[in-house]
């Protein structure tokens, strides 16, 4: 049974040595010198972090201190209820992990892979098709999660059941059948997606005071993306794999050329800070911070915020992600300028009803927005002018003057 098991595990990752007494061997070591090396940017600069288990033992977790990435010292397999982890052999090897692929064939049937060969050969599939890779690594996740939690991937009836029993909120059960409905599609198995509905619930919102105390309180280059990301309202995605080229240094510009989910390019006028703390970046290639999986930023980040939330005594900050910044910034967006047009194209999006939602959330956190106003008057065209440039709303005639006036937007800062 155990050379059985190492058999599948060996033939099912290719991106390892095939040889099992080599792997055995570097076990007993405790690892060749160079597999201490981050995969990503070839840092030395590691630490421990935790083990976990695999067919030939425990194996040790190493996390990067310099670009954040997780890895092994046999980065072959990765745990499919955490997003955080390497996704293995997807982006390469791609063509020999389906021929490589242990099979087992039945008398007068077709041969069956196993579950792990049949979620990645299917993962390739999508990967051709142009799927995006945070997509291909949430299906990732959410297929081998079904799988770790006992569900037969050829049985639709056995997933239904798993996904049911699960004490998670609806819309986590409809994600999980939408990632099972592409798998189900692709090897023909004839099923019924489940009604489960998407929950829609407000995002939270945090204060801007919060949002300056995570940025400054952040590593260097993980302040940089925290700043970019509350300036531009970018997606992780937008922001992470921003390029030098689409930086200005000289006229506070910065362009989002690569947008994600169908939006529109755009293009952001950003402060001094924010240019300083980007050129400070180290220019090691086309990428300004460095074109690492997004998944080191990510899991970087929730560590930081963590022992920051604790360190400054606050829960709120906990509840922050890296999706908050863009849903802070449209919301102060709007209660600036009133304008949901304007906030629309500043997001990116195509259709008004996704921006619509901000309105609300303008009303929710500037409640007393309407009460507090600053007042100008003007007699002059080119005080009338200043005026009406700087955002005030023309009131009325007072004797020989105009009076106008705009919300205080510091009143609750």
């Amino acid at each position: 049974m155990y050379i059985y098991k190492a058999f599948i595990f060996v033939f099912c990752n290719p991106i390892v040595d095939h040889s099992l007494t080599t792997q055995i061997v570097k076990k007993q070591r405790g690892g060749e010198r160079a597999s201490r090396e981050c995969p990503n940017c070839h840092s030395k600069r590691n630490i421990k972090d935790g083990t976990r288990e695999t067919v030939l033992g425990s194996v040790q977790r190493f996390l990067c201190k310099d670009c954040g990435f997780r890895f092994s010292e046999n980065p072959y397999k990765v745990n499919p209820s955490n997003g955080n982890r390497q996704l293995c052999a997807v982006s390469r090897e791609a063509k020999k992990l389906v021929t490589a692929t242990e099979t087992k064939t039945v008398a007068g049937e077709k041969p069956i892979q196993d579950a792990e060969g049949r979620i990645l050969s299917y993962l390739i599939h999508r990967q051709n098709d142009g799927i995006k890779e945070d997509t291909i690594q949430s299906r990732h996740d959410q297929l081998f999660w079904l799988v770790h939690l006992g569900a037969d991937l050829n049985d639709p009836e056995t997933v239904k059941k798993t996904i049911a029993l699960l004490n998670v909120k609806e819309s986590s059960k409809l994600l999980l059948t939408i990632a099972y409905d592409g798998f189900a599609e692709f090897y023909h198995i004839a099923w019924e997606r489940p009604k489960y509905k998407q929950n829609k619930t407000l995002p939270f919102i945090p204060y801007e005071s919060e949002i300056d105390a995570l940025i400054s309180g952040c590593g260097k280059k993980t302040s940089a993306f925290l700043k970019l990301l509350k300036e531009t309202a970018m997606r992780r995605g937008e922001a992470w794999f921003l390029k030098w080229i689409d930086v200005d240094l000289k006229n506070n510009v910065v362009t989002c050329n690569n947008p994600e989910k169908n939006s529109k390019p755009r293009i952001f006028r950003v402060s001094n800070e924010l240019i300083a703390m980007l050129d400070r970046q180290k220019k090691t290639n086309q990428y300004v911070f460095g074109g690492y999986p997004v998944s080191a930023i990510t899991s970087n980040f929730a560590k930081q915020r963590k022992s920051l939330a604790s360190k400054l005594g606050n829960p709120r900050i906990k509840n922050i992600t890296l999706h908050t910044f863009r849903h802070w910034r449209a919301t102060w967006l709007y209660h600036e300028t009133k304008d949901i047009l304007y906030v629309m194209k500043f997001l990116g999006h195509r259709d008004l009803k996704n921006t619509l939602i901000y309105i609300d959330l303008e009303i929710a956190c500037y409640p007393n927005a309407n009460d507090h106003f600053v007042s100008k008057v003007a007699k002059t065209e080119q005080e009338i002018c200043s005026c009406i440039e700087a955002g005030f709303d023309y009131v009325c005639d007072f004797q020989d003057a105009k009076i106008f006036r705009k919300q205080d937007s510091h009143y609750l800062s």
